[in-house]
């Protein structure tokens, strides 16, 4: 053989393992539609736990997964022009953080497997038939179940006694009437009664926090949505203003200054996630694929801002806290 065909013949052999790697993990693409922006100071964190998820089981950015990722900040439009643009992508899947995302998607495509995180209630929304058996083209991990919505006023009588009166800050949707629902049940057992506070812009939850403040012996509620989420500075703002004793619904109040929140870990869900997109893309199916519920729960409290407020913490509440900002 001659010299020349010698190296061909032998690059063409050290090609083969290298092609044969490349048709067995063939780039896949996912699409992620969230619901707050770029720069909001949770997103780094967010991304980073959906792709340590999804490096865990194989997945890595640039080498076999593209992703496009999408940036709504709450927006109802940029919802709708960018699961449009994702879906005209042909992704293999698409990941939608939290139920505006969802519905966009949904109402875009009936056929590209979506995958949502952090959603409160997708049986109430129509995202999904039942929990156990989706159906159709989505599934995923759900934020929390409705009766841990109790827990905020049991909170907020352990660190404020006196309040009789609470606001109740929610969204317009299922699930914010949901969230309140579950409160109001249980509000007589706990001597309080509540006003629902609806905003739909900045100017509103000013003039809507100042009214619930104005009465006596008030306290505030900040229930999980894509709303508080976004407004989160300012609704933390006027709370400290007003001096209210606030609950917040999610870790992430209490390290833009908030008081005390109890929720679900929202980045375990973006790790969990994975395991779906993992699933899908390997060819099961959405709507065989149950629904899942959180894992993991946490307590935070900032102690700065307990101070500042001149509210007593229980050394029992104290004790049972995930995180203290002090």
């Amino acid at each position: 053989m001659r010299r020349r065909e010698f190296i061909t013949a032998a690059g063409a052999a050290i090609g083969w393992p290298l092609v044969a790697r490349a048709q067995q993990s063939p780039m896949r693409r996912i699409g992620v539609l969230m619901n707050i922006a770029a720069d909001d100071t949770e997103s780094p964190g967010r991304i980073a736990a959906l792709q340590s998820g999804l490096r865990e089981l194989g997945w890595i950015e640039g080498r076999n997964l593209q992703i496009d990722y999408r940036w709504a900040a709450g927006d109802v439009g940029r919802f709708q022009r960018y699961a449009a643009e994702l879906v005209a992508l042909a992704p293999d899947v698409i990941v939608a953080a939290a139920s505006p995302a969802v519905f966009a998607i949904q109402q875009t495509s009936h056929t590209v497997p979506i995958v949502f995180v952090n959603v409160i209630d997708p049986v109430g929304a129509g995202f999904v038939a039942g929990l156990a058996k989706p159906g159709g083209n989505t599934t995923g991990f759900t934020l929390f179940e409705y009766s841990i919505s109790g827990k905020w006023l049991e909170m907020l009588k352990q660190i404020a006694p006196r309040t009789t009166r609470v606001g109740v800050i929610r969204d317009r949707n299922p699930t914010g009437i949901g969230q309140y629902a579950v409160l109001q049940a249980m509000a007589p057992s706990f001597g309080v009664e509540l006003r629902p506070i609806d905003p739909q812009d900045a100017s509103e939850i000013e003039r809507m926090i100042s009214t619930v403040a104005a009465e006596p012996t008030a306290g505030l509620i900040v229930t999980l949505s894509t709303l508080a989420a976004i407004r989160r500075d300012l609704i933390v703002a006027q709370a400290t203003r007003h001096r209210l004793s606030t609950i917040y619904s999610a870790r992430f109040f209490v390290a833009a200054g908030g008081l005390i929140s109890y929720g679900p870990d929202t980045l375990d869900g973006y790790r969990r996630v994975a395991s779906y997109i993992d699933r899908v893309l390997k060819g099961e199916k959405p709507a065989d694929l149950p629904v899942q519920a959180p894992t993991k729960y946490e307590l935070a409290i900032n102690l700065k801002t307990a101070k500042s407020l001149g509210v007593n913490i229980p050394p029992t509440l104290l004790a049972t806290a995930d995180e203290v900002i002090e």
